[in-house]
């Protein structure tokens, strides 16, 4: 059975947290984003008034032969709530506060998160008080999903969780930059639709296989999965932020760069436009410039090979990296960066991410690459677009091969476009 309630009424029951769950995580990050969409629903409830609610989420409850709620799923939100409720009501007492966790991880994450929540009330006025108390009685509601037999709530704890379609980090970004253009209904209606208009997969492509990783990359990271907890990222800076990066930022818009933070907003929906036809074009100049024929005949190759797949994804991060940065098509540096990315396939019998990872940032643990340049953190770090174009690539590898023979066409490509001609003894002086 599913009912709304108030999040009052939510941590007003007799719930309790079993030891079977997982320790409590939620970091301080996630306590600072929960501050936050809670000061939102409350600017929200004061905008559109009479009976605005604030859901923040599902609860899972299985009533147990005591009459207790144990919480099989929104355990972290409900300790949250109630480390919330705490703080701005020390009188609050509930069946979760008395609750002992035997976790250490449980009990860091309760101290640190409390200790945050307390130290950005002593910042607030009591007013501010006031309005989370209101809040948490009228306008933040739960659904409550109570089933009787403990098997139906871990079956349906599955079904959330796994079959249950989540929300692409996309998404989750669209949502988030909307809200923060709620002054502006017009631009609001034209980025949606500009938004809907363009195809999800190329925008999940966009984050997963460029942005992020180039993100990471240029800052000597190593990518990962671009995930929901990753949107931190893309955030931007909020309009009236008075932080001096942030007015820079402001006055650099709308100009974007891959490397650097732009403003919340309408600014993140053009700076998705800006990237997709970026991406477009420098892979259009690829194709048409008869200055990259040997490039393009490389990357026309057909093998189906992931390591190979890897691979063109790294020229083209590091190309849209460079194009992104000094905007200019100069054939020696794009070679160079050819050079550099394939050079990794060349020398790697077997080629998965994680070699591509510590390629990309310059790792010199492997002795097998033949270059360590941290290319993305060069370009990053480079003025003028001769200091790419300038660099010296290697080309030779020691033993003179490929890792392996399959790749030896490409090894020999890769020296006929860098001018590396064997030549005969007999040739010589002749």
């Amino acid at each position: 059975m599913a009912e709304i309630k108030s999040v009052e009424n939510l941590l007003n029951m007799n719930l309790d947290i079993p030891n079977y769950q997982r320790p409590y995580k939620w970091s301080i990050q996630n306590i600072e984003d929960l501050l936050s969409d809670i000061t939102n629903a409350i600017t929200d409830a004061e905008r559109y008034r009479q009976g605005f609610k604030y859901r923040v989420g599902t609860i899972i409850l299985h009533k147990n032969d005591d009459g207790v709620y144990d919480v099989v799923d929104g355990q972290q939100r409900i300790i949250s709530l109630t480390l919330l409720k705490k703080c701005i009501v020390p009188e609050f007492n509930s069946s979760v506060i008395n609750k002992v966790f035997s976790s250490k991880v449980s009990q860091t994450n309760i101290h640190n998160n409390y200790t945050y929540i307390r130290e950005w009330f002593s910042l607030k006025d009591v007013a501010t008080k006031e309005l989370f108390i209101n809040a948490i009685k009228e306008i933040l509601e739960v659904v409550i999903i109570c089933v009787d037999k403990v098997s139906e709530a871990f079956q349906l704890f599955d079904s959330q969780n796994t079959r249950g379609k989540a929300l692409d980090p996309h998404d989750l970004l669209k949502a988030y930059h909307l809200r923060e253009m709620k002054k502006y209904p017009y631009e609001m209606e034209h980025a949606v639709t500009k938004w809907e208009a363009k195809d999800t997969k190329q925008i999940r492509e966009l984050f997963d296989l460029y942005l992020f990783p180039i993100w990471n990359w240029s800052r000597g990271i190593k990518s990962r999965p671009f995930i929901a907890k990753e949107i931190d990222t893309y955030k931007g800076i909020g309009e009236t932020s008075n932080y001096s990066y942030a007015r820079r930022a402001s006055k650099a818009m709308p100009y974007f760069q891959i490397t650097e933070p732009f403003v919340a907003g309408n600014d993140f929906f053009e700076m998705v436009e800006h990237y997709m036809l970026l991406l477009h074009d420098i892979k259009s100049e690829i194709d048409a410039n008869d200055s990259f024929a040997d490039i393009k005949s490389v990357l026309n190759h057909k093998d189906g090979s992931a390591g190979f797949g890897y691979t063109k994804n790294l020229f083209w991060c590091s190309l849209l990296c460079y194009y992104d940065k000094f905007h200019n098509f100069d054939v020696m540096a794009v070679k160079k960066l050819f050079t550099w990315a394939f050079m990794i396939r060349v020398d790697m019998e077997n080629l998965g991410f994680d070699s591509i990872n510590k390629y990309a940032i310059g790792d010199e643990s492997n002795a097998k690459y033949t270059n360590m340049i941290a290319m993305f953190s060069k370009i990053s770090f480079a003025r003028l677009h001769n200091e790419i174009s300038g660099l010296q690539i290697k080309v030779k590898r020691d033993d003179d091969g490929a890792s392996t023979p399959k790749w030896e066409w490409l090894y020999m490509k890769l020296k006929e476009m860098n001018g590396i001609v064997e030549v005969s003894n007999e040739s010589i002086g002749n």
